[in-house]
C-alpha cells in the first residue's frame, strides 16, 4: 500500500509503498478515506526537538482520519458491533487498560498511552489496523468530517471540562482549526457570548464562521478590558487558553472572572511566568488540562452534537489534498492561511 512515511531522523516525509498492516484478532483493518492534518504533523515533518525526542524513524504518519471497515479480526467479528463496510474513525490513543488511570476511568491520562502516528504507524496510508475498542461507526455523520472528530474532541473536551458552559460567557483564546471548533462547541452547548481573540485575521473569520459572537485581534484591541466590557465588567466565566503561548496564558488568567474557570489545551513550547497569588490564588480560578479526549464520553457528546445539527465543522476545513501533495498541505498550514488541511487518501 502508498503510505506517507517519516523515513529518516530530519526534515520531510515520503510516499513509500509499504506493507499492508496485518488484522490480529482483537483488530479491524479500515480502508482509510480521509485524514487530517495536525500541528503535530508539522513538528514530525520539521524535526523539532519534540518530534526527534519522541519518534523512532521510520513511522507512518498521521492520527486523525475516517474510512470503511475492510476485514474484521476473529473476536472483533465475534462481537458483532462492526460490519464490513461500515463508515468508521477512531480514537488514536491506543491505553495499557491496566493502569490505574485507565480503572478509574481517567483512561485518556494513561501512562503508557501509544498515539497512531506516533508511537506506532499511523493514518497517512491507504490502510491503518486499529484496536476494535478504539473504533467507532460514523452513523449518518459525512466521512470527511468522521476525519476531523479527533482535534474536534479535543475542542469539546476543552470546552465542556466543568460544566460552565451554559448561558456562561466564554472566551477562546487562539483560533487554530481546534480553537475555531471551541467556538462552534460552545455555541452549540449554549453559551450566552462567545468571543474568540486572534492575531490572525484568516483565523478570526473562521472563528466569526463558527458562531463567535466577537472576534478580537490583540494586536489592536485591549482584549481583557473588551471581554469586560463585554461580560458586565465581570470577566469571562470561563475561558479555553487554545494558543499555548506566555501571552496567551496571562490574557486568560487575566481576562477570567473572580471564581472562573481556564481549561488549558494549547501546548507551550517554553516557560510560562505567573504570578499564582495575583492571577489564580486571590482571583480563585479552577485550572484544568486537557489532554486528547475523555474516552469515550467525550465522543459520545460530540456525536451527538454532530448529528443533530448542532455542530457544523465544515466551515473550517478550508484545503484539501491528495497523499502525494504533503508539501503543500504542511506550506498552506505554516503561511497561516489554512484552517483544517484534509488529506484525500481514498475516498
Amino acid at each position: 500500500m502508498r503510505a506517507l512515511v517519516k523515513e529518516t531522523a530530519g526534515p520531510g516525509m515520503v510516499v513509500r509503498d509499504v506493507p499492508k498492516p496485518t488484522c490480529g484478532p482483537n483488530d479491524v483493518l479500515i480502508r482509510v478515506h480521509y485524514a487530517g492534518v495536525c500541528g503535530t504533523d508539522l513538528h514530525i515533518w520539521e524535526w523539532d526537538a519534540w518530534a526527534s525526542a519522541r519518534l523512532k524513524p521510520p513511522v507512518v504518519i498521521g492520527h486523525e482520519f475516517s474510512g470503511e471497515v475492510a476485514e474484521l479480526g476473529r473476536e472483533a467479528a465475534a462481537a458483532g458491533l462492526l460490519a464490513i463496510g461500515d463508515l468508521v474513525t477512531a480514537e488514536g490513543h491506543i491505553i495499557c487498560g491496566h493502569c490505574l488511570q485507565c480503572r478509574i476511568g481517567e483512561g485518556h491520562l494513561c501512562r503508557r498511552t501509544q498515539i497512531i502516528g506516533v508511537d506506532r504507524d499511523g493514518a497517512f496510508a491507504e490502510y491503518i489496523a486499529m484496536p476494535a475498542g478504539n473504533v467507532m461507526k460514523l452513523e449518518g455523520i459525512p466521512p470527511e468530517l468522521g476525519a476531523v472528530m479527533d482535534p474536534m474532541g479535543n475542542a469539546v473536551h476543552t470546552v465542556l471540562e466543568g460544566g460552565m458552559v451554559v448561558g456562561s460567557r466564554v472566551l477562546v483564546v487562539g483560533c487554530g482549526p481546534i480553537g475555531c471548533f471551541a467556538v462552534g462547541v460552545a455555541r452549540a452547548a449554549g453559551a450566552a457570548v462567545v468571543i474568540a481573540s486572534d492575531f490572525n485575521p484568516t483565523r478570526r473569520e473562521l472563528a466569526s464562521r463558527m458562531g463567535a459572537h466577537v472576534t478580537l485581534d490583540p494586536a489592536a484591541d485591549d482584549v481583557v478590558a473588551r471581554v469586560r466590557q463585554l461580560t458586565e465588567g465581570d470577566g469571562a466565566d470561563l475561558v479555553c487558553e487554545m494558543s499555548g503561548h506566555p501571552a496567551g496564558h496571562a490574557q486568560a488568567f487575566a481576562a477570567a472572572r473572580l471564581g472562573g474557570r481556564v481549561n488549558l489545551l494549547g501546548t507551550p513550547s517554553r516557560t510560562t511566568e505567573v504570578d499564582f497569588a495575583r492571577d489564580v490564588i486571590f482571583k480563585g480560578l479552577t485550572l484544568y488540562g486537557v489532554t486528547g479526549r475523555r474516552m469515550y464520553d467525550t465522543w459520545d457528546v460530540m456525536q451527538r452534537f454532530l448529528r443533530s445539527g448542532q455542530l457544523d465543522p465544515r466551515p473550517v476545513i478550508t484545503h484539501r489534498y491528495p497523499l502525494d501533495r504533503m508539501t503543500d498541505a504542511i506550506e498552506v498550514i505554516k503561511e497561516g492561511q489554512a484552517g483544517k488541511v484534509i488529506l484525500e487518501i481514498g475516498s
